[in-house]
């Protein structure tokens, strides 16, 4: 059971982290985001299809992102709609961690597994990502503005038509001072029916 405790500490321990209280100048080490990567490698997939892409930026690469996401957003959001402090907050939060991945989708060659499927498979890549970084004490944070659901975006990724953007997922240390989020959820009792067969026949 020790192994078990273990994973489940881990497993409750998963915390989202917002960039704004990531600290820029902490360097991730290389090693670290490399085990990221390779837990993420080991999701479930069907038909082995191994559907995630993950494009990281660091550095000024992350400035040229920002500008990106406020491009389109400027360009896909409708007059009505128009926020400029999410425009604001969209050219900021790339610059906050030190970190950005772009969680993509790179869709198989195999018509028959669908793309639920698929986009399901990457989201376990990235939970394994996710409580890979929170063992490690770092912080993460997975963003999906639907701007991201752009061929602009397929552009700037590099992605073909048939594939997609996910998210953008943060990484970082947090800042001095700044403590483990906490959380909760309601009892699981109250999510799980149990059917069970009366009898196993005549």
């Amino acid at each position: 059971m020790p192994e078990i405790l273990s994973v489940s500490k881990i497993i409750r321990n998963r915390r989202t982290v917002k960039p704004a209280v990531m600290d820029p100048h902490l360097e991730v080490p290389r090693e670290l985001i490399d085990e990221l990567f390779e837990n993420a490698n080991w999701a479930p997939t069907h038909g082995f299809t191994e559907p995630w892409r993950f494009k990281v930026f660091a550095g000024d690469a992350r400035r040229e992102l920002a500008l990106k996401l406020q491009e389109l957003y400027t360009g896909h959001t409708a007059e009505g709609e128009f926020r400029e402090d999410k425009l604001k907050k969209l050219g900021r939060n790339p610059l906050l961690a030190p970190l950005v991945i772009a969680i993509c989708m790179r869709r198989g060659d195999n018509p028959k597994i669908p793309v639920t499927e698929e986009v399901e498979a990457v989201a376990c890549a990235v939970q394994n990502m996710h409580l890979t970084a929170s063992a490690a004490g770092l912080g993460a944070f997975w963003s999906s503005p639907p701007i991201l659901d752009t061929g602009g975006m397929r552009d700037f990724l590099g992605l073909r038509e048939m594939d997609c953007c996910l998210g953008l997922f943060y990484l970082g240390w947090l800042k001095e001072g700044e403590n483990w989020p906490v959380s909760s959820r309601q009892p699981v009792e109250e999510k799980v029916e149990w059917i069970v067969a009366d009898g196993a026949g005549d």
